[in-house]
């Protein structure tokens, strides 16, 4: 293996921290490509903590985004300060609603949000050296605060979220559940997942295509501006 791909997590569950299907489904396909990983998340306390039972928020309770990420990780994680992106030819952030609680504000703020800033830290490095960077479900909503306008992205077919994209200088491109959007310039490669998928089957096309891709623009030279 010698290609290595950053995983951002942001907890573990979909209602509070990282989709566990689209995780899992992103580190098995770089894994049958033979592409290594290696998995990120910050170090802070969750935004809330939700029963996945009832979708309930469980009042006065608290957990660690970095500990709660572990789970998916096998414990064999690191904290996203500790991301050198020279150590890595790309990076992947799967979705779910800690990415939008606990990665940013946009599930309070909308159009309004803000990228926290130890993201921003970490991921501008891959940006800057036109490093691929995959995002997944809702994550194309970091886009346009996390990397700049003008980028195209999707999350499928949702018009809160695309209007969402637009109000943020982004480029929302409607998307099937198996396809990807692909910005060959800004080397940004999204897919709806779960913001469209019914079954793991439909996630897991559309986030192969998304890993291969990726896996295959690290390989790529960037196109010359």
């Amino acid at each position: 293996m010698t290609k290595q791909v950053a995983v951002v997590l942001a907890g573990c569950g979909v209602f509070d921290g990282s989709e566990i299907h689209e995780t899992t489904l992103t580190l098995l396909r770089l894994d049958q490509l033979g592409i290594a990983y290696r998995c990120f998340a910050p170090d802070i306390e969750q935004h809330h903590v939700v029963n996945h039972l009832t979708q309930d928020v469980q009042e006065g309770e608290t957990r660690n985004v970095l500990q709660e990420s572990a789970r998916l990780a096998r414990g064999d994680i690191q904290p996203l300060g500790e991301l050198n992106a020279d150590d890595f030819g790309a990076v992947i952030v799967p979705g779910g609603f800690g990415v939008a609680k606990n990665l940013s504000d946009f599930a309070s703020e909308g159009d309004g949000m803000q990228v926290m800033d130890a993201l921003k830290q970490a991921l501008t490095p891959f940006w800057e050296d036109a490093k691929p960077i995959g995002l997944m479900c809702i994550s194309p909503v970091l886009v346009p605060r996390l990397l700049g306008d003008s980028i195209a992205v999707t999350v499928g077919h949702d018009p809160g979220v695309a209007g969402a994209i637009s109000a943020m200088g982004g480029l929302h491109r409607s998307c099937a559940v198996d396809d990807i959007v692909v910005d060959l310039e800004h080397r940004v490669v999204t897919t709806p997942a779960y913001m469209l998928a019914t079954r793991i089957s439909e996630a897991a096309t559309g986030i192969f295509k998304l890993v291969e891709r990726v896996g295959e623009m690290m390989d790529q030279k960037p196109l010359s501006p």
